[in-house]
């Protein structure tokens, strides 16, 4: 109970939020929202008399209904958006508004901008859902700008915005102009027997970018406008924020069968995926430096984000913050810049040392996160070392005698053996409670979904002063191998 409680607290203090949602421990309570929202009682599953409900997270329909209820019950706020456009999840997009709070809230950076602390924000692929300029308008009472490039964003985010009076004279809908010079051509993708609309290369000739994004010469951005021509001469914002388009293509995008959160095509599928989205807006940061406090993007993988941050220091940001938003068994990264001379010298944000990860990418279509879970497990345990599995919040705690380190340090552990036959257990119990000790190294596993055929794999020692904390980072590093050897493709 007691390691429990500080991973919570650990994960509020990463959060930098009071947020209801950044805990895995306390989910929405389903039951009490279908009492009190008749509409969506049919979609909670009541399983067991001894289980949480539920809903169907691949029904299109549930999930959306979800967000409408929870917009309203926990934030007083009509919502609502037409089939197949993306539904967000309002946990992860409370947990961004929170640390966008922190940030501006600190004194990292001067304010040049909002003296009065009614910060002004500029929402990038606002969407239909409108999500964060109702997040922040709601909440802090932020004003701002949303822009998008469909028709059909841009109605049904005026629509939400005026389905709440008591807030729309703080948000503005822009209306992106998608330059007919753009190269961009309709590519027929067939999901679900829908043809849909992507951008494909073309002859057109596009100033490339500055910034050297891969080898390969397509997945520089090619698009509509993103800060650069949307934002006008005479305006200043205290922060843009983007939740980017993921995916190079509706193929990589639709992978995951477990989840349907809908999405367009504009809204999921970019060429170059979000790196390069992310990359252009850096490109237009250089530009706009003078106009905006903070800019930041939300990141869906880590190695984009190591990738992301070397860029910024080579455009010549003066400060870099990243910050990891877990929500139930995903995990999403912030990351922000400025231009802005630090009030204070302030550390590069480096991971702590109590924690590291890796991202197991690649992953063989027959197995989930589950199995990867149960892996874990078998690694250590079978290994004579304690360990405790609890899958509901998909984490292995272990904890190695002084003996358990000496000889992993001098004969290693081997592989895991590949006819390991990984099944999910609702209880395990490798082993006697785990206590912390200066004669014990103990730490926990935790495995995140990231998008589909990805996960990420993160350790996190639980006493950095224990004599034995030295053994941890080879630990993990072998445990890295072996489960890459496992599940990986080739």
């Amino acid at each position: 109970m007691g390691g429990s409680k500080k991973r919570k607290r650990k994960r509020n203090e990463e959060q930098r939020g009071g947020t209801v949602y950044s805990e895995r421990e306390n989910p929405p309570d389903f039951a009490l929202l279908a009492s009190l929202y008749p509409e969506f009682h049919p979609f909670v599953q009541f399983l067991h008399s001894h289980s949480r409900p539920t809903i169907d997270w691949t029904d299109f329909n549930a999930t959306r209904q979800l967000t409408r209820v929870l917009l309203h019950h926990r934030h007083a706020l009509n919502w609502w958006i037409p089939d197949g456009n993306l539904c967000p999840t309002v946990p992860n997009r409370s947990n961004y508004i929170h640390w966008l709070q922190h940030l501006l809230s600190s004194d990292i950076i001067p304010n040049t901008i909002s003296s009065d602390g009614k910060f002004r924000g500029f929402d990038i692929g606002t969407g239909a859902s409108c999500i964060y300029p109702l997040l922040g308008a709601s909440l802090h009472g932020w004003s701002f700008v949303g822009s998008d490039v469909t028709n059909v964003a841009i109605e049904w985010a005026e629509r939400n915005v005026n389905s709440n009076p008591h807030i729309s004279q703080l948000i503005e809908i822009r209306k992106v102009q998608d330059n007919a010079s753009d190269p961009c051509v309709e590519v027929e993708e067939s999901v679900n027997g829908d043809k849909i609309a992507l951008c494909g290369s073309t002859d057109v000739e596009v100033a490339p970018l500055p910034l050297d994004l891969h080898a390969c010469e397509n997945r520089n951005y090619h698009g509509p406008p993103i800060l650069v021509g949307v934002v006008r001469d005479d305006e200043k914002f205290d922060f843009c924020m983007c939740n980017p388009p993921f995916f190079e293509s509706l193929e990589e995008a639709g992978l995951n069968p477990k989840t349907s959160c809908g999405g367009t095509s504009q809204e999921m599928v970019c060429p170059g995926g979000e790196r390069a989205f992310i990359t252009r807006i850096i490109e237009d940061s250089t530009q706009l430096k003078d106009q905006f406090r903070w800019f930041t993007s939300m990141v869906g993988k880590k190695s984009n984000l190591k990738y992301l941050t070397s860029k910024l220091w080579e455009v010549g940001v003066a400060v870099v913050k990243t910050t990891e938003f877990v929500q139930g068994r995903t995990c999403r990264w912030g990351l922000a810049w400025s231009f802005l001379t630090p009030l204070q010298k302030t550390p590069v944000s480096l991971p702590d040392k109590k924690n590291t990860s890796f991202m197991l990418e690649g992953l063989q279509r027959q197995y989930a996160a589950i199995n990867v879970l149960e892996a874990v497990n078998s690694y250590f345990s079978s290994h004579g070392l304690s360990c405790t599995l609890n899958t509901s919040s998909f984490t292995v705690d272990v904890a190695a005698a002084k003996d358990d380190c000496d000889l992993i340090l001098r004969n290693g552990l081997p592989i895991i053996n590949k006819s390991i036959d990984c099944q999910p257990t609702r209880e395990a119990s490798s082993g006697s409670s785990l206590n912390l000790s200066s004669e014990r190294l103990c730490f926990y596993i935790s495995v995140f979904q990231q998008i589909p055929g990805t996960l990420l794999v993160k350790g996190s020692l639980q006493d950095r002063n224990s004599t034995l904390s030295g053994a941890f980072s080879m630990i993990f590093q072998k445990l890295e191998e072996a489960l890459r050897d496992k599940f990986c493709t080739k």
